[in-house]
């Protein structure tokens, strides 16, 4: 999964270092609660992008459900968080909203050796999850046909909905895919469980 901050370019140009700052941890803060409690593996974070996977180090069999549950968990959460900081870092922070983009597939991982050594992912599917997400839209959460169809085998065909028109993808051409439904009663039951309590959940 990939995440961005749609029309944080703008804004930040606006903005002091302190407040860039204060709105970044802001949100990545409440993204690393999130994904500690729903099992999802925080890869890195560059500039406003914040990178997830699920299904690592340990196979998850339902990695897609625990995706797109943390990805519509975040965007309605950094709503609020963008409101409730407006006063603070000035206007135009509330219109700031989430982008997110999600493929599934295989991934190659592992640390690349050098002065600052980091772990890192690799490979088509980091690929396309980034294609997903910038060619999204703001408040919206865009999946690859491969993850819708994870998704419908899953019994949750009723989260998804085709986009109407194909997005181009460099190196794969025309693809069809798909928006998640943020007004699913099911997924509204989840993220009140989210909000509360997820010690639970265990693999959700």
């Amino acid at each position: 999964m990939f995440a961005d901050i749609a029309g944080f370019t703008a804004w930040s140009s606006e903005r002091e270092p302190s407040q860039v700052f204060t709105l970044l941890e802001t949100i990545y803060r409440d993204m690393d609660k999130a994904a500690k409690k729903l099992n999802v593996f925080k890869v890195e974070t560059v500039g406003d992008c914040y990178v997830a996977a699920t299904g690592i180090p340990d196979p998850q069999e339902n990695h897609a459900e625990i995706m797109v549950r943390f990805a519509r968990s975040c965007l309605l959460r950094i709503d609020l968080l963008t409101k409730e900081l407006e006063s603070q870092l000035g206007p135009g922070t509330a219109e700031l909203a989430m982008r997110f983009g999600i493929h599934t597939g295989p991934v190659t991982a592992g640390v690349l050796r050098g002065q600052k050594a980091r772990f890192q992912l690799f490979g088509d599917t980091m690929n396309t999850a980034s294609r997903m997400e910038s060619t999204g839209m703001k408040n919206k959460i865009h999946l690859s046909t491969d993850t819708a169809d994870k998704l419908t085998k899953a019994g949750f065909g009723h989260w998804i909905t085709k986009r109407q028109d194909l997005v181009h993808v460099k190196g794969k051409g025309d693809m069809q895919t798909y928006w998640l439904l943020l007004g699913s009663s099911s997924m509204s039951e989840t993220s009140s469980v989210i909000s509360d309590d997820t010690s639970g959940l265990g693999a959700l």
